[in-house]
C-alpha cells in the first residue's frame, strides 16, 4: 500500500458542472470530480495514475526525453515541483506550460520534439497535447465507464 498523499488533479477549469462527462480541465470523469472528497487515498491513486499514464502516452507521441536530469533541473529552475514518482514526460508537459522558449531550446532542457511537430510553438504543442489528452479520456469514458452508468440508470 502506498503512503503518498494524493492531491486533487483539479486545475480550476471544471466543465463537469455544466454537464460534461469528462472535465475539460483535469480530465477526470464527472463522478470522480463529484465524489473526490469521499475517495480513499487508494481510489485517488487509481484516478491519478490513469491520468498520468494517459498524459505520458500523449506527450511521448510528440517528444522524446533525452536527459531526464536536464528536464528535472529546468522544471525546478522554473519554480515548479518535479515529482520524482512521475515520468519525465510529465515534467516536459509542465515545462511547456511555464516556459514558452522551451521548444526553441529543447536540447538545453533535455528533450527532443519529434519531427512531425518541429516548428510548433510551446503553446501550440501544449494545445495539441491537451486536446488529445481530453480525447483519450473521453474515449476511455465512453468505452469503459458509460456503459455501466447507462445500465444502472435503466434499473
Amino acid at each position: 500500500m502506498s503512503t503518498r498523499l494524493v492531491t486533487t488533479p483539479c486545475v480550476g477549469i471544471c466543465s463537469s458542472g455544466i454537464g460534461d462527462d469528462v472535465c475539460r480541465g483535469c480530465k477526470r470523469f464527472a463522478h470522480e470530480v463529484i465524489e473526490w472528497n469521499s475517495y480513499t487515498e487508494a481510489q485517488r491513486e487509481v484516478v491519478v495514475d490513469r491520468l498520468d499514464a494517459f498524459l505520458a502516452q500523449i506527450v511521448a507521441s510528440k517528444v522524446a526525453v533525452v536527459d531526464a536530469g536536464l528536464v528535472r533541473s529546468a522544471l525546478l529552475e522554473a519554480g515548479r515541483k518535479a515529482d520524482e514518482d512521475k515520468s519525465a514526460l510529465l515534467w516536459v508537459h509542465a515545462l511547456l506550460s511555464v516556459l514558452p522558449e522551451v521548444v526553441d531550446r529543447q536540447s538545453e532542457f533535455g528533450f527532443r520534439v519529434h519531427a512531425k511537430y518541429v516548428g510548433l510553438t510551446a503553446g501550440q504543442l501544449l494545445s495539441r497535447i491537451n486536446d488529445e489528452f481530453f480525447a483519450l479520456s473521453k474515449a476511455h469514458f465512453e468505452r469503459y465507464i458509460a456503459p455501466g452508468i447507462r445500465a444502472r440508470e435503466q434499473f
